[in-house]
């Protein structure tokens, strides 16, 4: 298994693209988002502007697309933490095995500062994110507007 990294520097083929936003649709289960969501956190993780960006992480395997990351920068260094880990997926046939401790091992050592990250009561990612050392200091709440 190896680890690709994409940010802003790098080139994201739009085939490559699709091919994560197909696995994130379909390995994020019912804690995903649609298509055309996952497209637009890829996008805005591959901006060049000093307060945007990000990247995205890959674990692959003979081509074969086994977990990635998606981490997006807030620009809001000193008052919100500076990254927001937007998406993270393993495989399904691949999980439980360490792949998501590994792939999020490895987004920490690019991501610069602090990182938050939105997850569900009922996901079992929760463990994994509460064993590295995140923390839910703040109950979120969204004014959703039609």
């Amino acid at each position: 298994m190896k680890f690709k990294y994409y940010s802003s520097v790098e080139i994201l083929t739009t085939i490559e693209k699709q091919k994560i936003v197909n696995f994130l649709y379909e390995h994020l289960d019912e804690f995903g988002d649609s298509k055309d969501s996952i497209g637009k956190a890829i996008d805005y993780a591959m901006l060049t502007y000093p307060l945007a960006g990000g990247f995205i992480l890959i674990a692959e395997e003979k081509g074969e697309i086994l977990g990635t990351v998606v981490m997006n920068h807030t620009g809001m260094k000193g008052y919100i933490p500076e990254n927001i880990l937007v998406y993270i997926a393993v495989h399904k046939d691949y999980r439980g095995k360490g792949l998501g401790k590994k792939l999020m091992n490895e987004a920490l050592l690019y991501a610069k500062g602090d990182i938050a990250l939105h997850v569900e009561p009922d996901n079992p990612a929760k463990f994994l994110y509460e064993k590295i050392g995140f923390d839910s200091k703040y109950l979120e709440m969204r004014l959703k507007r039609s």
